[in-house]
Formats: C-alpha cells, sequence, structure tokens
C-alpha cells in the first residue's frame, strides 16, 4: 500500500513539475530546426527613419543567419495586434515591436508570452511590458541637446514647443528633456511658452497649425522646438508663409535627409543624429544572444512603470551646419550631394 502510495506520489510531482516548466519555458528554436525567424512590428513607416531601421534590422539579422518576417501597422493599434497575431501564427521565434501604442501595445506582448515568444522593444518603450529588453537611444538626452543649443541661441524670448504624439512614451521623454533645461529661465522669466501642443499620431498638420494660428493671433515667435523634423519642417512651412524661415530658430531631430537638408540651408538650427545601424546591430545581437543563450546582458535597465527592464542605449549626435560632414556625412548615412542639393555646388563644403 505504501510502495503504490509512493508510486501515485512521484506522478503527480512529475505531472505539477512538467506543468510548470511548460507554462514558463520560452520557445527555442533549435528544437524544430536550426533557421531563426525574427518578427518585426512596426507601428509606422511614415517617417523617413523607420525605414531605415527596417532595413538595417533586415541586414543585420541577415549578417547573422536570421531572417525577418515584417509588418506595418500604418499607426494603428488594432492594426498592430492584428498584425502580431499573425507573426505569431507564423512560428516566429522572438518579436521586435515598435509601438503604436505605449499602453495598448500591451496586449501584444501578453500574446507573445502566451505562445512563449520573447518580446523586445525597438526604440518605444510599452508601459507595463515587462518585456526581455528594451533597446533605443537616451532620449531625454535627445530633448536636453535639443533644448540646450536652442537656449544658446535664444536665451531670451518667446518659444512654441510641438511634442509628439501621447501614445508614444519618446515623446513624454523628449519633453522631459527639454524642461530640464528650460524649466530654470522659465522660472526666471526669461523665456515664455507661448505655445506647446501635442502632435496627434505624429501628425505633421497640428506643427503647421499651432505655429499659423500664433503667428495670426500676432505672437512674436523667437524659437520652436519640434519633437522631429517631420514637425520641424512644418513648422518651418508656416513660418515661411510669414517670411520668418531662417529668421525663427527651429529645432528638430532624427537627421531626415530634409531635415539635414534645411540644416544647410540654414532654415532649421539643428536635428540630433540617432545612430539607426547601431541600434538595429544592437537589437538583433540581443535576439540573437536570448535565443541562443536564453540571456544577455546588460548593465543599464529602464523602468516601465512597474518593471525594471535591461536596457540597451546608443548615444545620439548633435548635427549643426557646422557639423553635418562631420556627422551624417562621414558616416554614410547621407550623401554629401544629397544634403546639399539645393545649395550651389561652389557653397559645398571643401570649394571655397
Amino acid at each position: 500500500m505504501r510502495i503504490k502510495q509512493l508510486v501515485i506520489l512521484l506522478i503527480l510531482t512529475s505531472l505539477i513539475i512538467i506543468v510548470f516548466s511548460t507554462g514558463c519555458s520560452y520557445k527555442n528554436p533549435a528544437e524544430n530546426s536550426d533557421k531563426i525567424t525574427i518578427g518585426l512590428s512596426m507601428a509606422t513607416l511614415h517617417e523617413e527613419r523607420w525605414q531605415r531601421d527596417v532595413a538595417a534590422l533586415r541586414a543585420k539579422a541577415q549578417a547573422q543567419g536570421a531572417e525577418i518576417l515584417f509588418r506595418n501597422a500604418n499607426n494603428n493599434i488594432d492594426t498592430q495586434i492584428t498584425q502580431v497575431k499573425n507573426l505569431l501564427s507564423q512560428g516566429i521565434d522572438i518579436l521586435i515591436i515598435v509601438a503604436q501604442d505605449y499602453e495598448k501595445s500591451l496586449q501584444a506582448v501578453q500574446l507573445a508570452r502566451s505562445k512563449g515568444i520573447r518580446v523586445i522593444c525597438y526604440d518605444r518603450l510599452i508601459k507595463d511590458g515587462n518585456t526581455d529588453f528594451y533597446v533605443s537611444f537616451d532620449n531625454i538626452k535627445v530633448g536636453e541637446y535639443m533644448a540646450s543649443l536652442m537656449v544658446s541661441k535664444v536665451p531670451k524670448g518667446n518659444y512654441i514647443i510641438i511634442n509628439g504624439s501621447k501614445t508614444d512614451n519618446n515623446s513624454f521623454m523628449y519633453n522631459k528633456g527639454f524642461k530640464n533645461i528650460l524649466d530654470k529661465y522659465l522660472y526666471e522669466g526669461t523665456i515664455k511658452i507661448v505655445d506647446e501642443v501635442w502632435a496627434d499620431d505624429w501628425n505633421t498638420e497640428d506643427a503647421f497649425k499651432c505655429v499659423s494660428k500664433a503667428l495670426r493671433a500676432g505672437k512674436k515667435i523667437d524659437a520652436v522646438i519640434a519633437a522631429n523634423d517631420g514637425l520641424a519642417g512644418s513648422a518651418i512651412e508656416a513660418l515661411s508663409k510669414k517670411r520668418l524661415a531662417g529668421k525663427v530658430f527651429v529645432a528638430g531631430h532624427d537627421a531626415d535627409i530634409s531635415g539635414c537638408q534645411r540644416v544647410a540651408e540654414g532654415t532649421q538650427l539643428l536635428t540630433v543624429y540617432k545612430p539607426i545601424d547601431q541600434l538595429a546591430q544592437r537589437a538583433i545581437n540581443v535576439a540573437m544572444g536570448l535565443l541562443k543563450n536564453d540571456y544577455y546582458s546588460s548593465n543599464k535597465f529602464i523602468n516601465d512603470g512597474e518593471y525594471d527592464i535591461p536596457y540597451e542605449m546608443v548615444e545620439p549626435v548633435v548635427v549643426t551646419k557646422d557639423s553635418l560632414v562631420d556627422t551624417v556625412i562621414r558616416s554614410g548615412f547621407h550623401r554629401l550631394e544629397d544634403v546639399y542639393r539645393h545649395i550651389p555646388k561652389n557653397q559645398w563644403p571643401g570649394k571655397k
């Protein structure tokens, strides 16, 4: 009788161990084949930089023998969730996601977890996501760089701030960086923010409307800090209607070709170069490390609201008219002939 009870106890214990280990384990690609498939869920490809990210991620993955299955949600959270379901149904080994909505994209993480798939947040953090890794730039520093250079040029005057989308956690990080620098001047009263808006889904039309409205109201504008080059471009378009382009200092970031052209032409004070090639390499290294070794070490962490997430961080680089050649051109990010396309050749760097 005792032997029979012991056998039953051993069987039950084994079953419990199997159940718990199955529920907590991640998919190992080696279980089925040596082919590694990375699912890539993009929130949008509207901005030039995201197109570059996809190309870089594909190239870096291919160099390490992995394949990328890619989907673009076109700034629609429901589409992103549906596309993640589709990627999971195709047997991906790991998911890299650029969240369309830093809160609602949590559902995509939960879907992946339910299938035993690890998740890497790429450049946009997901609130309370407890994802396996976050790979991004120092986005607070991006905002600080932009505001620091702006106050060095315009230490007194009226500012307009055009933030990004409230569904993107980065927008709040850029804004924190802006305010880290501006707060001192705002407190002293030397700088006044005459308008501040948040661009819905990074809609550049919001920037145009904001600046146009301020100008119609007769407000004097000395500086505009815009959360990316697309928003900066629309702000400059509005200024140009009143022949103020190049007379009002404007900051943007992402180092899009149009932004760099405006910097070269003198209508935009600065942009910020974010080395996408490095970011993509870090993301693929993390993905391959997690899949092959079950871990990837990091000495940095970022809090997603509830959890501390391992963080791979790439440093951003400020780009001004004087540093275009040494930054975006020398790195190969843009070609000299593209950046200076609208400028007479005898005025190109090295032609004087």
